[in-house]
C-alpha cells in the first residue's frame, strides 16, 4: 500500500480484484459447461445412431464427412462473423451470396473448355478457374448491395433491427434473381460423372472430392487468418471491430475497411458455395439452408471471432452428419438449431466470445 492510499482504497482494490476473478471464473466455468454439453450431444448422437442400426464404420464415415461439411460451413460463418464484427448487424443475405457463388462458377465453367479430369477427383481445372473468377464477381455484388442499401442506412445511424431487415430484403432479392436467371431446377457441375469412394482404415469411406473440399477450405481459412493477423488491412479490420470511432480518430478509413470486409466475406461465401455445390448439387435454396448452420457456427464460436467460427462449424458439421444416422437428413438445419439453443442457454457469448470476461 502506497503512502497516498487509505485503508478504504486498499479494501476497494481487493474487492475489485476479487470481483474480476469471480467474473473470469464464472465465464470460464460457463465455457467449460458449454464444451461438455456439446461433447455429450455428439456422444448421444453416436449412441442413437448405433441403436438405429448404424455400424461403427458408418458412424466414423459420417463423422469424417461432418468435418468436411464443417470446412464448407466455416467459410460462410467467417464471412458472417466478420460482417457482424465490423458492421454490428446479422447479414441474412450472406446465404444468397453462397448460392450466387455456386451458380456464378457454374456459368463461368460452361464457357471454359473442358479439360481432363484431375484424378482421383471428379472435376477438371475449369471448375477451379471458375471458382477463382466467381469470388471477385460475388464480391462486386456485395459491394453494390452495400453501396445501394447498407451505406445509406449507416449514414443515417439506422438501428440494428432496420439493418437486419434490410439484409433480409436483400436476401429475397438476390434469391429471386437467381430463380429468374437460372431457374428452379437442380443443376450439377458434372452430371453423370462418377465419384467413387476411397476406402480408408477402420472401414471409413470418403470421396476424394470431399478431401479436396476440406483441404481447400482449410487453406482459405489459413489465408484469412494470416490476412487478419499479419497485414495492415487485417489490423485495421480488428481495430474497427473493437471501436470504430476510435479507429476513425486514429486515421483509419473505416469505409475502406468496410469495403474490404464485404470483399473478404463474399469471396469466402462464393468459394464455400462452389465447394458445397461440388459435394451435392446446385439449387436456389442451397444458401438459405446453409444460413442457419452458418449462424449457429458463428454464434457458437463467438460472434466476431473467426477462429471460433471454424470450431463451431466443425461441431455443427459433425452433428448434422451423425444425426442423419437416426433421423431424416432433411432435418439437418433443425439439429443446428438445437445446438444453437444450447449455446444461447449456457454461454450466449460462445466458446471464444469476449463478453462476460
Amino acid at each position: 500500500m502506497s503512502m497516498q492510499d487509505t485503508p478504504d482504497d486498499a479494501v476497494g482494490r481487493r474487492h475489485d480484484d476479487r470481483s474480476l476473478r469471480e467474473r473470469i471464473g464464472a465465464a470460464l466455468r460457463s465455457r467449460v459447461a458449454l464444451g461438455v454439453a456439446l461433447l455429450l450431444t455428439l456422444v448421444v448422437f453416436w449412441i442413437l445412431g448405433q441403436r438405429n442400426g448404424a455400424s461403427l464404420s458408418d458412424l466414423l464415415s459420417l463423422t469424417v464427412w461432418g468435418i468436411m461439411l464443417g470446412g464448407i460451413i466455416s467459410l460462410g460463418a467467417i464471412g458472417l462473423t466478420l460482417v457482424y464484427g465490423v458492421l454490428k448487424f446479422p447479414n441474412f443475405a450472406h446465404g444468397a451470396l453462397v448460392t450466387l457463388g455456386a451458380y456464378g462458377a457454374f456459368t463461368i465453367a460452361s464457357f471454359l473448355p473442358r479439360g481432363p479430369v484431375l484424378l482421383p477427383f471428379s472435376f477438371g481445372w475449369e471448375l477451379l478457374a471458375a471458382m477463382v473468377l466467381a469470388m471477385p464477381a460475388v464480391s462486386l455484388v456485395a459491394l453494390v448491395v452495400d453501396r445501394v442499401l447498407f451505406r445509406p442506412l449507416r449514414q443515417r445511424d439506422a438501428s440494428l433491427v432496420l439493418l437486419a431487415m434490410a439484409s433480409l430484403a436483400a436476401a429475397f432479392f438476390l434469391r429471386s434473381s437467381i430463380y429468374l436467371i437460372w431457374g428452379p431446377d437442380f443443376l450439377f457441375y458434372y452430371p453423370g460423372r462418377a465419384n467413387p469412394a476411397l476406402h480408408l482404415p477402420l472401414g471409413i469411406r470418403i470421396q476424394a472430392d470431399q478431401i479436396f473440399v476440406f483441404v481447400l477450405a482449410m487453406i482459405l481459412v489459413a489465408l484469412t487468418w494470416l490476412l487478419l493477423e499479419r497485414t495492415r488491412m487485417g489490423k485495421a479490420m480488428r481495430a474497427t471491430a473493437d471501436n470504430p470511432d476510435l479507429a476513425q480518430v486514429r486515421g483509419i478509413n473505416t469505409e475502406r475497411v468496410i469495403a474490404w470486409t464485404w470483399v473478404l466475406g463474399a469471396s469466402l461465401a462464393a468459394a464455400g458455395g462452389v465447394m458445397y455445390g461440388l459435394a451435392s448439387q446446385l439449387r436456389p435454396e442451397m444458401g438459405f439452408w446453409l444460413l442457419l448452420p452458418m449462424f449457429a457456427a458463428a454464434i457458437m464460436g463467438g460472434l466476431g471471432n473467426p477462429v471460433g467460427a471454424i470450431v463451431g462449424a466443425v461441431i455443427i458439421g459433425i452433428a448434422q452428419q451423425v444425426s442423419s444416422s437416426f433421423i431424416n437428413p432433411a432435418y439437418g438445419p433443425g439439429v443446428a438449431f438445437v445446438l444453437l439453443v444450447i449455446v444461447l442457454v449456457l454461454q450466449p457469448q460462445g466458446l471464444f466470445g469476449k463478453g462476460g470476461d
